[in-house]
């Protein structure tokens, strides 16, 4: 059985990594569409200051896209060095989106990168332009893989458990490809970095306003990223609606846990606004329901239950049962891979063998699991309620609070006026941070919020560990963390040099 130091070392560590790289992703996907927008209005009018708006953020995006690349790159090798056997178990599938991504997505945008920053006196506009565009299509062809493969952890589609190769064994990528949970996690995470860099320049334009510093720059930086920022933060709610529906069609439990919502509830079920999560007792207390309202989101419907967490862990009870034989069916076959009788009980209950994994975390044969085990495991299943219904709604206000910024800033600039109101500045300046915590918060409730699954149904976190000493894990982790909150102080750094410098306004810019 696996070491708890060791899984729990291993598990923060790629927590770390993921977080750490996943403040640079947002912004990434943002300011490479804004500086898009940005350089078509230049070529379309020819103005100068929108050139020099496009070179100045195009900048910032630099920086912060090579902090990506070095944060990011690190992750994919520890699926071979931390999650050995996850590699083996499901390397044939999971692998698959993620060398798509290489060849489709990070070479094209860091090819064109370079022409990006060294073509301005090479490229005609509109090659220039074009070369833009693709920086922005290859960050966004980048998100879509990484989440293709994100997705398939979440929900294991088109493909199959081979008993002869012990593995998972992919059966269609076109089923893997248009997961419905990838096209939902894609649309809503890419919507979300647009939020984040649509703040940044509009954080950046209100410094600069407030300086008095660059006005007309900062003014048209401003119309854009609120313009683009309000749409944004309302795809991200609208999305948002969107991945709650797939994630009750794929990840009950999740749905339930996010909700503490300890049973099912008459349809069209409420949304809890707030509560307070009593693990211990389970039950939540002091709750502030909306009525109808989790029922019209998970379902689409006012006559659909949503399942509370006992009930969901009848249902894995029944299953962890279920997949016993199959276990065992299993390990007949190792064997004797010639015995039919137990080929034919294996793919009776394939679909359950997962759950029966979950009993190697107390016992080493699931055949001789007592009933107090069985019903650990499928209590096992139940992530941590208190962190995600916290973590999701704090996510969701600042959802709502971005759409109310943003949505007064684009009324302010529609007047010509984002400078007649110092507060709103100010408090678009403050709010600079808001953006990655809102980021941060939805991949901990989208990865924690599955557990203990690291495949699932199929793959138990804690079976897909490397069996390596923890202490080596526990060096790399103290390792990575200073060297990422390195890389993260240099990115700082740089952003507050560039932007105290400040676009290279010529006087017939400025008067443009």
């Amino acid at each position: 059985m696996t070491d708890p130091t060791l899984l729990e070392l291993s598990r923060w560590q790629f927590a770390v990594t993921a977080m750490y790289h996943f403040l640079f992703v947002p912004l990434t996907l943002g300011l490479s569409v804004l500086i898009a927008i940005m350089e078509s209005v230049y070529v379309m009018t020819g103005r100068a200051v929108w050139r020099d708006m496009t070179r100045f953020w195009g900048t910032l995006f630099g920086i912060n896209f090579a902090m990506g690349v070095a944060t990011g790159i690190t992750m994919e090798f520890q699926f071979g060095t931390n999650w050995a056997y996850y590699s083996h178990y499901v390397g044939d599938i999971f692998g698959v989106p993620l060398a798509m991504e290489g060849l489709m997505a990070f070479f094209l945008e860091a090819t064109f990168i370079g022409l990006f920053f060294f073509g301005w006196d090479k490229l005609s506009r509109l090659q220039h332009l074009v070369v833009t565009w693709l920086v922005a299509i290859g960050s966004n062809l980048s998100a879509l893989w990484i989440l293709i493969a994100n997705a398939w952890m979440q929900n294991p589609v088109g493909a199959k458990f081979n008993p002869d190769t012990m593995r998972m064994e992919l059966q269609s990528i076109g089923e893997v490809i248009f997961n419905p949970v990838a096209q939902s996690k894609f649309v809503h995470t890419v919507s979300a970095g647009y939020v984040t860099g649509a703040l940044f320049v509009l954080a950046i334009s209100a410094w600069f306003l407030l300086k008095g510093r660059h006005t007309e720059f900062a003014r048209r930086s401003a119309t854009v990223a609120a313009s683009f920022g309000l749409a944004a933060a309302l795809s991200v709610v609208v999305l948002g609606d969107e991945s709650g529906y797939t994630a009750n069609q794929t990840q009950k439990m999740k749905i339930a846990a996010m909700e503490s919502m300890w049973h099912t509830e008459p349809a069209p079920a409420p949304f809890v606004l707030f509560g307070i999560p009593d693990t211990a007792h389970r039950t939540t207390h002091d709750q502030i329901k909306v009525p109808w309202m989790l029922g019209l989101i998970a379902t689409r419907s006012t006559d659909k239950e949503v399942l509370g967490i006992y009930e969901l862990v009848d249902i894995a009870r029944q299953r962890i049962e279920n997949g016993i034989p199959a276990y065992s069916a299993l390990q007949q076959l190792r064997a004797d891979p010639q015995d039919s009788a137990a080929r034919a009980v294996l793919e009776a209950r394939a679909g359950d063998l997962g759950y029966a994994l979950l009993l190697r975390r107390y016992v080493a044969d699931p055949a001789q699991a007592t009933p107090a085990q069985i019903e650990e495991a499928a209590w096992g299943t139940v992530p941590s309620v208190g962190y995600l219904f916290w973590t999701f709604r704090i996510m969701v206000s600042l959802g709502f609070f971005f759409i109310l910024l943003f949505a007064y800033g684009f009324y302010q600039a529609a007047r010509r006026r984002c400078d007649a109101q110092p507060w709103f500045l100010r408090l678009a300046l403050w709010s600079l941070p808001l953006p990655w915590i809102a980021a941060e918060l939805g991949w901990f409730v989208a990865e924690h919020g599955r557990q203990p699954w690291a495949i699932e149904g199929v793959l138990p976190t804690f079976l897909a560990v490397s069996p390596i000493p923890a202490s080596n894990v526990a060096l790399s982790l103290a390792g990575f963390i200073l060297f990422y909150s390195t890389l993260a102080v240099v990115e700082v750094y740089l952003l507050r040099k560039y932007i105290r410098l400040g676009p290279a306004l010529a006087a017939p810019s400025a008067a443009a």
